[in-house]
Parts: structure tokens; sequence; C-alpha cells
């Protein structure tokens, strides 16, 4: 009985909740009909009908009330559901870090704050930066001191041997004098440059120092006399003799760049009315004069990238000393404070400097980091100062259809008509025909190209280097007296640094916050929000799926068991030993289905297993004691002398052995082979020990 009960057990996996025991002792022959296995497999299939019905019904309807209700309902006993709660907070948390991450994504709070800080407003932070810079910027000149004065005045050298002295190094305070603010997103200002000299940066050069250079005044009114009539040349020559001045002068470096007094410059003021209205002359000091200059340059309201640049100069467009757009337009250009905003990788910018008398075009030629930031290299595209060999567009910069040399650009009207023309240093990159009457002139890629570092996305220069020349480029000036050997001739003068080596430590901070910082941070914070909002609501859907929605049955079955929905299928015994193994193959047929049946069923369903364990302890001791009770028989026939007749023996055993004592055992056998391996092993081993016995 015992092997029966484990049996059964491990079919199952579960415990009924009765056994009535009463009907083992009832059955007549002990055994269970045909019909009583159809009325079990009926009975298997009603219950699993019952069973499906159930889920499906769950699963539409009472699943989905269950879900709402512990969300969203009080327990009985007036506890608020926690873990919903929580999952509801955990839900509306992703959701919101979800906007916050779109928002970022959308909006660019960034952008909204670099706007704001790059326009050009009254008070704020950039336009203080733009109104009066903190960088320290520099002009650096270099000399060209004649070594050979005597000997090239004399006729005995050729050529003028130049040597370059320097560098004069000098402070520049730029600042922009703002009158108002326009109501067509502009603000008016007057441009001011004042210079400071800076002796520790100069290495050793002195403003004292004494050099031999040409006479600029004396050049410059030959040049311009020589294209009048033969009375005018004459009162020059007259003039020249009576004051004695030579084309070469000995005279300080500051003399020759800030300014030096000469007779000869206030009678030809007097003698060319209209002409200069100043009575010293010195090329830096000239190429610095902002008298009466103003401009007007866009805020930045409408387009921030434009913020800083250039409107109009002296009320215009367009430079006036230039006719045709290509060659006069300066609007959109950059004095060198701020550049465009928001540009690629190739494309080009405008540069205006009142010394360039023009705005000259900027291209991209490398990228790197300069002062902690990212920037663009740009220089001057390669026929920038083509006047019309190589560009068409070009010959607007022949002054009066004169068109010089390469490599030079006339700008003689904007220095007070003298006959000055810019080139790069050293006459680099120009026609070989400028070298022809001077020598000493070395051209370096290295020392003489102009580069400018600047930030793409602020328009911020980060390291700026704009280099040019000046020269004076005479005409046929052989009927000037004492200025023969200097016609036709193009003379170099000097040639300057504008230079800003690196952003001071306070802007460098200050931008690197602004443009390298503060976006990783907006990146950082929108990848940040997306994933913590797609964490938040996946583990919201994940326990709700699989904790709620995808419970195992036996959890719904037993809130519904507690209802009295359920009760208990009885699966009955089989009809006769000829039909254990039928009874076997359904066993295990459907053994998957019990298990999952019983699975299913109610924790409650054998309530009554102590009175079926009592019942089954009892009878085993009952067998035991029929047992025994033959064990003696059999010994005492032994000692009576029935050893010797096998047959006699076996069948006063057959006899004395009455039907009930092995009933019990026959009721047990239910077609199961433990059970029938049990009894025929018990039976053959007593027949076994009463043969040895005889």
């Amino acid at each position: 009985m015992k092997d029966f009960v484990k049996f059964w057990n491990s079919v199952s996996n579960r415990r009924y909740s009765s056994v009535n025991t009463s009907e083992l002792k009832d059955l007549p022959v002990n055994r269970l009909k045909r019909s009583d296995i159809d009325n079990f497999e009926a009975n298997l299939a009603e219950c699993e009908v019952l069973n499906n019905k159930f889920n499906d019904d769950l699963e539409f309807n009472n699943r989905k009330d269950a879900i709402i209700n512990r969300l969203f309902e009080r327990r009985k006993h007036g506890q608020i559901a926690r873990q919903p709660k929580c999952l509801f907070i955990l839900l509306m948390l992703g959701f919101f870090a979800l906007a916050a991450g779109c928002f970022i994504l959308f909006v660019k709070p960034y952008d909204f704050f670099f706007q704001q800080k790059a326009m050009l407003s009254d008070g704020g932070e950039i336009f203080e930066m733009w109104r009066k810079p903190e960088v320290e910027l520099y002009t650096k000149v270099y000399l060209f001191n004649i070594t050979n004065a005597e000997e090239y005045m004399a006729g005995t050298d050729d050529k003028i041997k130049v040597k370059e002295v320097g560098p004069y190094v000098y402070r520049e305070l730029l600042e922009h004098e703002v009158t108002k603010f326009n109501d067509n997103n502009t603000l008016s200002a007057i441009p001011r440059h004042p210079l400071t000299w800076v002796e520790e940066l100069s290495e050793g050069h002195s403003e004292n120092d004494t050099l031999y250079l040409p006479h600029i005044a004396l050049l410059s009114i030959a040049h311009l006399v020589s294209m009048k009539d033969m009375f005018t040349r004459f009162g020059l020559n007259n003039l020249i003799s009576l004051t004695d001045s030579q084309p070469i002068a000995k005279m300080t470096a500051r003399e020759f760049m800030m300014g030096y007094e000469s007779e000869l410059m206030t009678l030809g003021n007097t003698f060319l009315p209209g002409w200069i209205y100043f009575d010293k002359l010195g090329l830096i000091d000239r190429m610095y004069d902002f008298e009466g200059d103003y401009e007007t340059v866009f805020t930045g309201t409408d387009d921030v990238h434009i913020s800083g640049l250039i409107d109009t100069y002296r009320g215009s467009t367009d430079l006036p000393q230039w006719h045709g757009k290509h060659c006069s337009n300066v609007q959109y250009a950059s004095d060198g404070t701020k550049f465009r905003g928001g540009v690629t990788k190739n494309e080009s910018i405008l540069f205006y400097r009142k010394s360039l008398c023009r705005a000259a075009p900027l291209i991209p030629v490398d990228e790197g980091v300069k002062s902690g930031l990212k920037g663009y290299k740009y220089t001057f595209p390669e026929n920038m100062m083509d006047n019309g060999k190589y560009i068409e567009e070009n010959k607007c910069f022949c002054r009066n259809g004169n068109c010089l040399p390469d490599g030079l650009i006339d700008v003689t009207d904007c220095y007070y008509g003298f006959p000055i023309a810019l080139s790069y240093p050293h006459f680099w990159k120009s026609n070989e025909i400028l070298f022809s009457k001077v020598e000493g002139l070395s051209p370096d890629p290295e020392k003489h190209e102009t580069a400018f570092w600047i930030e793409p996305e602020s328009g911020l220069p980060l390291d700026v280097s704009s280099k040019f020349q000046i020269n004076l480029a005479l005409g046929d000036i052989s009927a000037i007296k004492h200025a023969e050997r200097f016609a036709n001739m193009y003379l170099p003068l000097l040639w300057f640094d504008i230079r800003m080596h690196a952003l001071p430590p306070s802007l460098k901070q200050r931008f690197n916050l602004y443009l390298n910082i503060l976006p990783i941070v907006e990146q950082g914070a929108m990848y940040l929000l997306f994933i913590t909002g797609a964490i938040f609501i996946l583990s919201t859907v994940y326990i709700l799926t699989f904790k709620v929605m995808f419970r195992k049955p036996q959890d719904f079955n037993t809130w519904r068991e507690k209802d009295q929905i359920y009760a208990p299928c009885e699966i009955p015994l089989s009809d006769t030993d000829t039909e254990s193994d039928n009874k076997h193959s359904v066993l295990k047929i459907h053994s998957e289905k019990l298990k999952d049946l019983s699975a299913k069923l109610s924790d409650k369903m054998y309530d009554t297993v102590g009175s079926v364990k009592d019942k089954v302890v009892e009878e085993l001791n009952h067998v035991k004691h029929v047992f025994e009770r033959r064990e003696s028989k059999l010994t005492d026939l032994g000692h009576d002398g029935f050893k010797s007749d096998s047959d006699n023996g076996y069948s006063a055993i057959k006899q004395s052995d009455s039907e009930d004592d092995y009933k019990y055992l026959e009721i047990l056998d239910d077609g199961s082979d433990l059970v029938a391996t049990n009894f025929d092993t018990v039976r053959s081993e007593k027949l076994k020990d009463l043969d040895n016995q005889r």
C-alpha cells in the first residue's frame, strides 16, 4: 500500500482533498470495470476543458480587472499597494526623462544660450569683449635699412641694398566707441586703435635707432608732380634745391614710423593745397589714422553668426577708392575682433583692415587646436595680389587703368595720394621684376605667410598673424631733381605683422566652458535622459508583464479557488487485472496532463490525508500478521512429518490458506506492476522456503 501511495503521488504531484477508503472494501471483486476507465477519461477531459475555459476567461476579462484593481484600488484592509504605486511613479519618471531628452534634442537649449551670449546687446558679456577686447594684440614693424646709400647715389652701385631691421613692437589697444544701437539690428561705432611702444618685445631694438631710409615726402611729391605740366615740375625742382632734400635720409626708426618734420612737407602742403593736411609724415602713424572713420556693425539679433561683422564703413557698404563690387565691397567683413560664426571647413570669410585698403578673402587650409579650442587655419588665396592677369575680376584693383606687376596692389587713394603699394613681405609671391633694382630681400613662406586660426562656431580669433609690406611704387620721376635714380622703381619701405599669439587666460577659460564643456554637457544629458527613461519604462513594462499579466496560472487559480469556483476532479482505478496495461498506458499518456491539472488544483484538496495514512498502516500490519501466522503453521507441519510428501504438504498449505488471507492483497493489485511484482515475489519466496524445509 505504501508503494502504491508513492506511485500515485509521483503521478499526480499533488494531494487530494479526500479519499473514500470504504469503497476499497465494498468492491465485490476489488477491481474497477472498463466503463470506469471511460469515465476517468471523460472526467479528465472535462477538467481540462474547465481549466482551459478558466484560463481563457481570465486572459481576456478577469486578469485585466485584477491588474487594474491591483494598480489603482486599495486593499481590503485599507493598505496601499506599495509595488504598483512605485511602478506608476517609475513609469512617470521614465516618460519625464524621455520628454526631457526630446526637449534637448529638438529645442537645443545650448544653441539658445549661445545665441543670447553671442549677440551684441548693451551690457552683454560678448558685447563687452567686442567693445574693448582683453586680447594682447601687437604690431611688429620691420624696417628696410639702406646699407649702400652713398654708393647708390654716387652711381657706383646699380642696385639698392637693403637689410631688414626689427622688430619694433607696439601694443594695439583695440576699442570700439559705441554711439548708439540702431533699429535695423546694427550698432554705430567709431574704431580706435591707439598704439603703445613695447620695448621688452622689441628684441633689443629701440625707437631711437638711426637708419638710412627713403625720403617718402620727396619721392612722393616727385611722383605726383611728374605727371603735371612743365611749370609745376620747374617749381618743385627749385623747392628741392632750396631745401637741399635728398631721396635717402638719415633718421630714427620712430621718425620714419610715427612721422618726421620736413620743410618740403610744409612747402608741399602750401604748394599743393588740398593734398595733405598734416606737417609730419610717418607710415605707421598714417596707417593707424582713423580720424573721421565710423562704421555700423551687425548685432546678431536676427542672425547670431554675423554679429560683430561690418555692415557699412563710412556710411557705405563699398569703399570709395575702388570701382566694382568685387573690389569695393566691405559688408560682412571682420575687422579682426570677431569673424563670421557657424562656418564650414570649406567656407571662406572676409577680413578688412584700413591698412589693407580692401576686404581680403581668407580660405581655410588646415585645422587643429589653439588655446584649447578647435580652430580652422585661414590664409589669403593664391592670387589675392593679382591685378587681373589671372583673375579677370581683379582688374578693378588697377587704379585708373594702370595695373601694377603681379604681387602689388595700388593703395594710393588710401594713403593720401602717396604712391603706396601693398605686397607680401620681401615680395613673396610677386613678379620677378620687383627684384630688378633691389638687393637683400629673401622671401620665406614660414616667416612671411599670413595665418588666422579661428574657432568656426563662434568666429573667435585664436591666433592671428596678418603680414603685409608697404612699398613705394614710383613712376617716371627722372625729370625731378635728385630723384632720377629712383625712376620706375618699386622700393620696399617696411613690413608689419599684426600679431595675437593666444587668448588671455581669462578668455581661454570662459570660452572653453562655452564652446567645449557646455556642448558636451548638453549631449551627455540628452543621452543620459534617453537611456534612463528607456530603462525606467522597460523595467516597468517587464515587471507588469512577467510579474502580473503573465503570472503562472496557479497564482490565479489560488485566487479563484478561494471563491470556491473549482472542485477537485477524481481519478478512478482500473477494472481488472487484464486491464492494468491499459490503465498504465492511459496514465503514461496523460501523465503530463495530470501534472498540469494537479498544479492548477487547490492546496486544500488533501485535508483528510491523515485518516488515509492510518488506514494504510492498519492494513499493512494485518498483512504482516497473516504472513507470520502462515509461517508458524508451516513450521508446525514440518515438525509433524509432512516434509517427505511435497504434494501433500503443498495441498495442506493450499487448504489451510484461506481466501481471506490473500483477498486484501488482490484488492491492492490495481494492475500496476509494482503491486503485482510485490505479491508474486512474496509468494514465490514462501513456496521456496517450504520446499527447502521439506
